[in-house]
Parts: structure tokens; sequence; C-alpha cells
């Protein structure tokens, strides 16, 4: 469910046209909906309103701090995957004790900056991970409350590049490792063990793999508990599915449902990281039609937009739907959209059957509030687009579109010894 509908043939974003705000705020631009927002995290909050519970919305989806100021006015605590993020979340105002760090590779510098602002805790991804995060807390006088990650070997049925959970993925560790850290923890005194985490994949659609990952983690909780662990808190990761085309993924209180059957009395306080689930139907992708072109083998849609801005179809074969701001019965024909990157892969859409098409036109990329902003790149110079949230009848830019300047901001140039423009004089 969200609030882009057509009213007499323009789109609209809750009750501001679309083409309103990208005459105004110009193309390419992403637009979200806060009722969309604030509808997505409250349904899949209140799906685990009968077990404690702790939603962490997961911020490598969507990282604007607008956005992650709204979750965490709404009671949710995120999980961040970097300093960058952990930075972010605390601009927004997130209490650190809401926010959970996983990520494979985290720095010495990203982990001193984690226990100096006490967050929940670590998501631990391998032996050496615990060892140093040991080794931090002890130079800092802190204990560092961490979870086990544990890669459950499971298939989630999603694009390979998103699975996360099987034996060939760089993350998490086995069943077997995870109990040889524990043992290891024991020893480790800046270290407090407190529960357990798993993370499969993302845009799952099928509740079946978060069941069969879940029934391996409950029987390892009671493994750990055995040995004496004190387990409070199970991580469940995210992962669940949005429509994009013709999934048809589980519904939130169908997911949790699932979930709770399997987990039973666990006496666990639950951690869910929703990301996709939550943002990426809230937000479109915007971009004016600059020219159409028309070969022996192709027709192309040239537009402002480009891969840089939304890499999700060239990187994954990603479907996204393509509509007209302004709607109109007319015909139609096969087009690839596509984009001033100079790659052939800089595409938005390829054979996709469109309303004809000219100068100045916009079209909507639906469903791109998640993986669209956060993965953009100034590739080929290109400026980053800007965001624009928008609420009831009005908008408000959360992030200004970059200019030029901004791009070589942060460049220096040395002084390089002056050159005969005329060429060598050895005389």
């Amino acid at each position: 469910m969200h609030h882009f509908q057509y009213k007499a043939e323009e789109l609209y974003c809750e009750d501001v046209p679309v083409r309103v705000i990208a005459r105004q705020v110009g193309t390419p631009c992403y637009i979200y909906s806060m009722a969309t927002l604030k509808h997505h995290f409250l349904t899949f909050d209140s799906a685990f309103a009968n077990a404690e519970h702790l939603t962490c919305y997961s911020v490598k989806a969507n990282s604007n701090i607008a956005i992650l100021k709204l979750f965490g006015s709404m009671g949710g605590g995120v999980d961040i995957v970097s300093g960058g993020e952990l930075y972010r979340a605390l601009k927004a105002r997130i209490p650190s004790d809401r926010i959970v760090y996983s990520g494979v590779g985290k720095t010495v510098e990203e982990i001193d900056f984690a226990l100096r602002e006490k967050i929940l805790m670590f998501n631990i991804e391998s032996i050496q991970e615990l060892e140093q995060i040991n080794r931090r807390a002890e130079a800092m006088n802190l204990k560092a409350s961490v979870s086990l990650r544990v890669n459950p070997d499971i298939d989630p049925n999603t694009h390979p590049y998103i699975s996360t959970g099987m034996k060939k993925n760089k993350f998490g560790i086995s069943a077997e490792s995870a109990l040889r850290a524990f043992e290891d923890s024991k020893s480790l005194k800046n270290i407090d063990l407190v529960g357990l985490d798993c993370h499969i994949g993302s845009q799952l659609t099928d509740v079946t793999p978060f069941v069969d990952a879940l029934q391996r983690l409950r029987a390892l909780i009671d493994r750990f508990r055995l040995r004496g662990a004190q387990i409070r808190y199970l991580d469940l990761g995210g992962g669940l599915g949005i429509v994009y085309d013709q999934e048809a993924p589980p519904q939130p209180h169908e997911y949790a449902r699932a979930l709770l059957q399997e987990l039973g009395d666990i006496d666990c306080k639950l951690i869910l990281e929703p990301g996709r689930v939550i943002v990426g139907n809230a937000g479109i992708f915007v971009t004016k039609v600059l020219y159409t072109k028309r070969t022996q083998a192709k027709n192309f849609v040239i537009c402002d937009g480009a891969m840089n801005d939304l890499i999700r179809p060239s990187l994954y074969g990603s479907y996204h739907t393509v509509q007209p701001v302004a709607r109109s019965l007319q015909e139609t024909e096969m087009v690839d959209v596509v984009g001033p990157i100079c790659e052939s892969g800089d595409f938005l859409a390829r054979e996709r059957e469109l309303p004809l098409t000219a100068q100045g036109d916009y079209l909507a990329v639906m469903s791109a509030g998640a993986y669209g902003f956060s993965m953009s790149s100034n590739y080929n110079s290109r400026p980053r687009a800007a965001e624009v949230l928008v609420d009831g009848e009005h908008y408000h830019v959360i992030r200004r579109r970059e200019t030029w300047e901004d791009l070589v901001g942060p460049e220096t140039v040395p002084d390089f010894p002056e050159e005969d423009q005329g060429g060598r004089n050895d005389e």
C-alpha cells in the first residue's frame, strides 16, 4: 500500500502533484511519502506487538536522516553497518541503546566510535572481530555487548548478490564456530555475549526460508543455554520482500505469525531489522525525458536520470515499473528507458511497453525508496539527485541536489613544477 495515485490522469504523491515537485525542485529527484513511511513502519512493528521486541530499521536501505528521525520518533531503533551510518543515526537522535551494529569489516575507528556511544550491541561476524572488539573495549576500560551472527546455510531463493545466509557467503559464522566463540568469550574480560543473530538475504518473497533459519537458530540457543550462556536477544535480521512487479511476498502479519509460532516461549527480546519492506514502495524516482531516439533495432527514451542515480536495474537486472507522470490514452511503443551515462549498461528499463513520450515529459520509476539514493554515485561526475519528503499538501527538500562545486570540494591540486609551454629548451 502506498500514497502514489493518479488523480485526473496526473500522478500525485499524497496531495501534491509530482509534476509540481519535478518542476520546482528539478530532476532527477527522489520523492518519498511520509504517510506511506509511517504506515509501513507501524504495520511491521505492530505485527510483533505480542512479543517483546525492538524494530531496528536497516539504515542501508535509505539513510536520509529525516527518515531515520521519523522512525526514531515512532520508537524505532536502527541497524547500522558503518561508522557513517552510526554518525547519521546519532544526528537523527536515535538513542544509542536502540542501535545494533552489523557488518563484516568494522574498522578500529568504527569500533571505538560505537563503544564510546554505548550502542546496544555489535553483531559479530568472525572470531578475529570478536578479539578486536575485546582489545578495543579493554583499551577504553569498557565492556562490549555482542551478538554472534550465525550463518545457517539456508538458500533464500533470491538474487545471489543479496543472498547472505549460505556457506559460500562472506557473512556470519557457522553454528559450531559460534559455540567455540562462546567458549573463547569466557576468557575475554571485556566481552558480554548477550545474543544470537541471523540474516539470510534480501527481497525474500516466501516465509519458508525464514522459518527454516529460525528452526536452526532456536536449536542453537538451547545448546548455548546448556553451556551457561545468557542469551537475552535474538536478532532475526530483515529481508522481507516487496512488490516490484508480480511478486507476492507475505504481509508483515503473516511473516510475524510464522516466526512467533516457531519461536514459542523462547524468552528472548527480538531484534528485527526491516529495511526495504518499510521504505521500498514509499518512494519514487522522477526523471525527465531529454530525447527520444529510434533506430532500426531499438526505440530509446533518453532521460536525465541514470544508473548512477538508480543502479538496481543495471546491477541486479531488477524490475521497476515505469509510468508517465501525466497519463493519457494514447498509443504505446516498446522502448528502452536509458540515461546519459557512457555505459551500455546505463538503463532504467528495457523492452518496456510505454505510452509515446516526448521531450520534457516526466517519468516516474516506482518502488525506488529502498537502495535508490543510498546506492547512488557521482559516476561521470554527475551530481547526486535531490530527495523530497511529502507530508499531505506540503513537501520538504530533505537533501538538496548536489552542485558541480560539491563534486570538487574535497579535492586538492598539488603545486606542479611549471613547464615551458613552448617545449623543452636545453640551452
